[in-house]
Formats: C-alpha cells, sequence, structure tokens
C-alpha cells in the first residue's frame, strides 16, 4: 500500500485503502455521495473533535467519490480522512445508474473544468436546485422554496472567456497548456480544444497554443502564465488590455478584455432581467454596491428615479461612467470608494431603496455587511456566484430583520458544479 502523506487521518481508512460502496446523492461540489455501512467510529474521536454524523445512526459513513451518480455502485480509493468523511477516487463503476451518459469531452475526469457532462443537462438542473436547498438548510437553518433552474439556452460551447496557462516549460515538448487537472492544485492537463468554450475561442485556441510553443522553443519563458482568449461582438481578443465591447440587451458595454464579466453571454438578458423585476419591487431609487463596468447599474437604470453605481476600483469606475454616457443615462451616477465607505456618499432614502450585490465568490467582507446594514436598505437583491458563502451571509441578514422572499438559481455554467442565485429579501 502506497506511503500516506505527513498529515493523514488513519482512521477509518487505510491510505489508499480500496472500497465498494453505493452512490446516493450528489454535493454541491460534483462529488457523488455514499455510505459505508456498518463502520466502527474511528478510536481517535475524542472530546476535542465533534462526533461524526455517522455515530448518530443515519446509515453509515459518508464517503465523497467524483464522477459518479446516484443509484450506482462503485469501487473506489480513499486518500483522505477527515472529522465526519472520507475522500475517494474512482476506480470503477461496477453497477451504473441509468441517468449516465458518455461525456463528450476525452479529458473529463482528467480536466478539473467539468463535473457532470455524464448526467443529462435536464437532470443537472434537478441536482442543483436541490443542493442550493440542502445548503440553505444545512447552513443557516433556512426552509424556503428554491425556484427551479433557469437553464443556460445553450448547454455546450457557451464560455465567452477561456484562460488557459500553463508552467514553466522544460521543453518545447512537455510543454502542457489547459487547466488545472482534477483535484491537483498544479498540475496542468493539455487542453486543446474545450467543449463549454464558444466556437470563436475553439477556432482561436490553436494559434495561440502554436504561439506559447514557439516562443518556448526560443527559450523565451522564464515562469508560467495566462492566456486570455474572449470572445464578444467585435470578434475574439487575446490582449487583456484590450478594449472590447458587450452587448447586452439593448446596452452597448465597453470594459477591457481583461476584466471580470459575465461569461454566459446566452443567458444574461434573462439573468439581468430576473435581476431588475425583484429589485424594482416598491423602490424609487437603486444602489448598485459593486458595479463594476456597470451591468447591473445600467440594465435596471430605466427601472429607477435613480441609480447610484459604487465601485472601489477607479479603472472599472471610470469605463461604468463612459458606459453610462454611451447609452444616454442621465439619471445614473458612479461613485468610487473605498471598501470601508461605500455608502458614505449615498442621500437615497433607505425606505425607498434597493441595494443590488454582487460580491466575489468569498462573499460580503464584515465590513461590507455593517455599512449595509446601517444603511438599511428596504430591498436586496444579492446575486452570488458560490451559493454556500452567500447562505453564510444570509444568516447576517435574517440577524438584522431581513426576510427571504426568493431564491432564483441560474444555470450560467452548464457541465459544472457552479451556478449563480439571485436571492431577494426584505426588511421586515
Amino acid at each position: 500500500m502506497s506511503t500516506p502523506p505527513k498529515h493523514f487521518r488513519p482512521e477509518p481508512f487505510a491510505y489508499h485503502e480500496v472500497i465498494e460502496l453505493d452512490i446516493d446523492s450528489l454535493s454541491n461540489l460534483g462529488a457523488g455521495v455514499g455510505r459505508f455501512q456498518g463502520l466502527a467510529l474511528p478510536s481517535s474521536q475524542n472530546k476535542e473533535e465533534p462526533e461524526p454524523p455517522a455515530s448518530k445512526g443515519d446509515g453509515g459513513w459518508v464517503v465523497f467519490v467524483p464522477f459518479c451518480l446516484p443509484g450506482e455502485r462503485v469501487k473506489a480509493r480513499i486518500w483522505k480522512n477527515e472529522i465526519n468523511c472520507s475522500q475517494a477516487d474512482l476506480l470503477e463503476i461496477l453497477l451504473p445508474s441509468p441517468q449516465r451518459q458518455d461525456a463528450p469531452c476525452p479529458l473529463f475526469t482528467k480536466c478539473g473544468g467539468c463535473q457532470y457532462q455524464h448526467l443529462a443537462y435536464p437532470d443537472q438542473l434537478r441536482w442543483k436546485q436541490k443542493q442550493v436547498g440542502e445548503l440553505l438548510m444545512h447552513m443557516a437553518g433556512i426552509d424556503h422554496p428554491v425556484e427551479e433552474l433557469i437553464p443556460s439556452p445553450q448547454p455546450w460551447n457557451y464560455r465567452s472567456k477561456i484562460t488557459p496557462h500553463f508552467q514553466k516549460p522544460r521543453s518545447d515538448k512537455e510543454l502542457n497548456i489547459g487547466f488545472l487537472a482534477n483535484g491537483s492544485r498544479s498540475k496542468i492537463i493539455d487542453v486543446p480544444q474545450c467543449p463549454i468554450a464558444m466556437d470563436e475561442l475553439n477556432a482561436a485556441l490553436p494559434v495561440e497554443r502554436e504561439r506559447v510553443h514557439q516562443t518556448a522553443a526560443q527559450g523565451k519563458y522564464k515562469k508560467g502564465a495566462t492566456i486570455l482568449l474572449r470572445a464578444t461582438a467585435t470578434g475574439v481578443h487575446t490582449n487583456p488590455r484590450e478594449v472590447v465591447v458587450e452587448k447586452v440587451g439593448n446596452l452597448t458595454l465597453h470594459f477591457l478584455a481583461g476584466d471580470f464579466f459575465q461569461n454566459n453571454p446566452f443567458i444574461l438578458p434573462a439573468f439581468v432581467d430576473h435581476v431588475a423585476r425583484e429589485a424594482a419591487v416598491g423602490s424609487r431609487y437603486l444602489v448598485d454596491a459593486y458595479c463594476g463596468s456597470g451591468l447591473f447599474a445600467l440594465s435596471l437604470a430605466h427601472h429607477f428615479d435613480e441609480v447610484a453605481g459604487v465601485e472601489v476600483s477607479e479603472s472599472s469606475a471610470d469605463w461604468a461612467r463612459q458606459n453610462a454616457k454611451q447609452n444616454n443615462l442621465s439619471n445614473l451616477t458612479i461613485l468610487t470608494a473605498s471598501a470601508e465607505h461605500i455608502f458614505e456618499e449615498i442621500t437615497f432614502p433607505a425606505a425607498e431603496t434597493t441595494v443590488v450585490i454582487d460580491p466575489p465568490r468569498k462573499g460580503c467582507g464584515s465590513d461590507f455587511l455593517q455599512q449595509l446594514f446601517a444603511f438599511a436598505p428596504q430591498r436586496v437583491v444579492y446575486v452570488s456566484c458560490n451559493p454556500s458563502t452567500q447562505i453564510r451571509d444570509l444568516k447576517e441578514f435574517a440577524a438584522q430583520g431581513y426576510e427571504l422572499r426568493t431564491v432564483q438559481p441560474f444555470d450560467l455554467f452548464p457541465q459544472t458544479k457552479h451556478l449563480e442565485c439571485v436571492v431577494t429579501l426584505e426588511r421586515a
């Protein structure tokens, strides 16, 4: 048996021990969830470590196994034991699920980008909806209906931006250009084509790969690097400082190719329309607290008397101002504020104001939430690409007297574990 890592917890399974188990659900991280039956509790459990769920007679010790489906029996190899669960690699499907389908990408299970190519798209949507509901209950104790996921009109070839990367080349022949391998923080899988990237990107990718190989052959790379490919209405762009144009509904937005912008243009109109409908209920004023280049602030402006977009990045704020001017939006003001003073210049009456927030994956910081609660808007529309951190923050909103109105997930990232969730909250 292989030598375990230095800090490997030796119970309840040995390192690389092979087990068989039945999979009964999917975690929000995209892994199959199985329970190993008839397992004695680890002897290392003590008063300092919480008792694992398996000790409460709930059906067995939990084991997470990627790339398998509910209803399957699998053979798996343990690589990590945690306090109340274990992590394993899939070795073999002993009994496949009727829902299993062939993944179109030959790199599926090797590349870490996708988790659900083996699951039909309607089933992906149903499981993601269930996962959001389970997170609400388990993380925040909230029992609230979750709306059916709004599907992407295009479940394949939808990504408008990809960023393949590579490590410092040893030689041109050993150069992998692609994405992180499944379960690795450093190994790069060579990806010549990506089935979730737009056709335009896949057409441009070979040229960029050849350019990198030629430069590597000349010994010009002293370290690894990242390639940018972004497809917009004006073509495919590879320079992160290049100005690009994106159309959303009747709006035309300019920003830098390397800047953040939602990467699924096919679902974006429905996504923005939902945020607009939720934000406009009973409010005359809007604050977009993470406005970036102005997607929500500009898209929602015609629903409100006045709109203020707040952005901590001066360059992003400049693009938002230019976009507002070019789209003839006179009721919109873009403010630049430090993270500690987001609402300092906002003079809207809180009782008639909605705040839209779309924070990074880590969610809202405590400083931001304190400012938001001090401002006390009547309505908050919280957009998140990470339901776990979003739901963590919902407990803070509940403590401040906000009630949950709607939970609407959108599948901006088909074939993957990721989704966007729009939550509407209102002061009781």
